[in-house]
């Protein structure tokens, strides 16, 4: 009973949409007094009405107020008819706050004017005076003025109520909740389904992960032995290859608290928001401890303190990195809370951060290698309606540099290809098309290409094939096309060879491949076009980076302008302007010097050129096969063969 006098006597809480019940009352309170005192005890009538007792005679007066409203005031005769019977009775002269028989709203005064002068001159006998006046609303002009602030406040209250996340009443406490953390709560309740199983590749990544949330599960098995738990863990890697599903996996595995949340979820317009959410993310992991919190792209609070801050001011997000550093190791350190990041731009963070103590190991998630390339196709492949058993090796190999995002758009887009095309499961060809438009672009068969211009990329195409084939250490070729694909109007497709480390020769063979196109065209029509600028691209990043980040230049010599730490602004350079016009001079040699070997090439096999540009021209697209009809067998062919089945069998060993 005590216990219901206690809810009884409670206050009840304050409302927003108490100010919307306000809002409408004082709509209504508007409506109500707008329309002066007498109209609501009126009979309204409409004008024709109106028109028609004025012609039978039965109108006395006509006062018309604010130029759109009118009030009839009838004769004592009209009163006794039968038709007037529910008009009001009135005897009181016209005036403001006479009580008028009807009331009625009209349109143009102008135009009601004529009508009843019309009838007033008439040669009936009819006339009825009319009075003009105006009549305030005080009150009205009241609400009206009052109306904008209110709405003000109501719209200003609700987008705090949004903005805290709130719901229900209490909007004074609710208000407060913006500096409350976004961080979504992952727990055993919740049905995670992603797990270590579905997380191909990745091998040492997904131990080092794994040992973590056995720590959590079993810390007796590394405390017994005097080890500690480690405070974080920072997955680095490009983008699409796995480090956020590397996490989801965590939050499916562990039994524990998974806190997951972006780091621009710190970053608000508000002072102190960042910090506060910081704050209040840590409190609730060590209350559900042992506990893991997920923060992905990092990088958004994390960059290095003190860069590009040229106003000088207070920066906010530095406030929210130096909460989050005073959280991971401070005095109030808390325990049994292991905090995962991911980013794909560790070079930009703050020393701090990554310093032993806050993230104590360092994942790195690269690119797939072959054989994990496998294991993420056969992943991706079990939802699909496969129309044989697919050579998934094959798939691998066809698919270096890409990661696991990328094999997910491939497996993807083959079924795209395969249900465009009307076909009832997806087979190897669907693959291979979802590749080519994945790297190449949406092929473009009625692109209007004359055929001079045809014929160029012909020769330019099958010069790329001719120079490769002939030289022992660039990529071997799949297909040439001259259908246009994306922005290219022609292409030539190799299978490059994964190496861990790049020799001169082979960085100078794939350059002079490159440059075989414009060669090709210098060779056969004694002219160059634009048609080579994606390889000019390509091969001046190659001669630079061999000359100032590899040191690979006999005239540089053993030195690298590479700064792995990121902190080099671009507004100086690390040489002085003679070094910088020898690293000019040498770049330009090494890719003229390519340049002129693919013109020697081609010369020397100018006859087979133009064999292999006559049938590109006809079919348009060749493969290997091709190739091998015209070149014979590839120089160097066996000695390359040898080489890779002795670095697989001693990968076997």
């Amino acid at each position: 009973m005590a216990k219901d006098n206690k809810n009884l006597n409670k206050k009840p809480k304050f409302s927003p949409y108490w100010i919307y019940g306000f809002v409408i009352a004082g709509i209504l309170a508007i409506q109500l007094f707008s329309g002066g005192f007498g109209g609501s005890t009126s009979k309204d009538i409409n004008p024709s009405e109106y028109f028609s007792y004025m012609e039978d005679g039965d109108v006395e007066r006509l006062l018309i107020i604010n130029d759109r409203e009118a009030r009839v005031f009838l004769t004592k005769e009209a009163l006794k008819k039968e038709v007037h019977k529910k008009a009001k009775p009135n005897n009181i002269l016209p005036s403001v706050t006479a009580q008028p028989n009807y009331v009625f709203e009209f349109g143009h005064l102008e135009i009601f004017q004529k009508k009843i002068d019309a009838i007033n001159e008439a040669e009936n006998g009819i006339f009825v005076p009319i009075d003009y006046d105006s009549e305030e609303n005080t009150f009205g002009n009241i609400i009206f003025s009052l109306l904008p602030f209110i709405l003000i406040i109501g719209v200003w209250i609700f987008i705090m109520r949004r903005m805290s996340g709130g719901s229900g009443g209490g909007a004074g406490g609710q208000i407060f909740n913006i500096g409350k953390s976004k961080a979504k709560l992952f727990d055993e309740k919740t049905d995670v389904k992603t797990s270590f199983k579905d997380v191909a590749g990745l091998e040492g990544a997904k131990e080092e992960v794994q040992e973590i949330v056995d720590f959590l599960k079993n810390p007796e098995k590394y405390t017994s032995l005097g080890g500690k738990i480690p405070k974080g863990a920072l997955l680095v890697g490009q983008p699409g290859t796995g480090k956020t599903l590397l996490a989801k996996a965590v939050a499916g595995e562990a039994k524990v608290p998974f806190f997951s949340l972006s780091g621009s979820d710190f970053v608000e317009m508000f002072v102190g928001v960042g910090a506060s959410r910081v704050r209040d993310l840590f409190k609730q992991a060590k209350e559900k401890s042992p506990a893991i919190i997920f923060i992905d792209e990092i990088d958004a609070i994390g960059r290095a303190r003190g860069k590009s801050n040229f106003s000088g001011s207070n920066d906010e997000r530095e406030n929210t990195l130096n909460q989050l550093l005073t959280e991971m190791d401070g005095f109030g350190t808390n325990t049994n809370v292991i905090v995962l990041a991911a980013t794909n731009r560790a070079d930009v963070l703050d020393k701090a951060l990554m310093r032993a103590g806050r993230f104590d190991r360092q994942i790195f998630v690269d690119l797939p290698d072959v054989r994990e390339r496998k294991e993420i196709f056969e992943v991706h492949l079990r939802p699909l309606k496969q129309a044989e058993k697919l050579d998934i090796d094959f798939l691998a190999k066809q698919t270096p540099g890409f990661s696991g995002a990328d094999i997910a758009n491939v497996c993807n887009e083959a079924a795209l290809i395969a249900a465009r095309n009307g076909k009832k499961a997806v087979d190897k060809q669907d693959f291979l098309d979802a590749v080519d438009r994945i790297v190449g672009g949406l092929e473009k068969k009625n692109k209007i290409v004359t055929k001079e211009e045809k014929k160029a990329i012909a020769f330019h195409e099958a010069g790329h094939a001719t120079v490769s084939w002939m030289l022992e250490h660039a990529a071997p070729l799949v297909k040439v096309t001259i259908v246009p694909r994306g922005q290219s109007l022609g292409a030539a497709w190799y299978l490059p060879e994964e190496r861990l480390i790049v020799r001169p020769k082979q960085m100078l063979d794939e350059m002079c491949a490159a440059l075989g196109g414009r060669a090709a065209e210098k060779v056969i029509f004694n002219e160059i076009s634009t048609g080579a600028l994606s390889d000019l691209e390509k091969v001046t990043k190659q001669a630079r980076a061999m000359v100032t980040v590899y040191g690979l230049s006999n005239k540089i010599g053993n030195l690298t302008y590479y700064d792995s730490s990121g902190q080099e602004t671009g507004f100086t350079k690390p040489y002085s302007e003679q070094t910088a016009e020898l690293i000019d001079k040498e770049i330009s040699d090494i890719v003229e010097e390519q340049y002129q070997r693919a013109i020697n090439l081609l010369e020397q096999h100018k006859d087979k050129l133009t064999e292999l540009a006559e049938v590109l021209l006809e079919k348009e697209v060749i493969f290997k096969d091709n190739l091998e009809k015209i070149f014979g067998e590839r120089p160097f062919h066996k000695e390359i063969e040898e080489r890779k089945l002795k670095a697989n069998s001693e990968e076997e060993e």
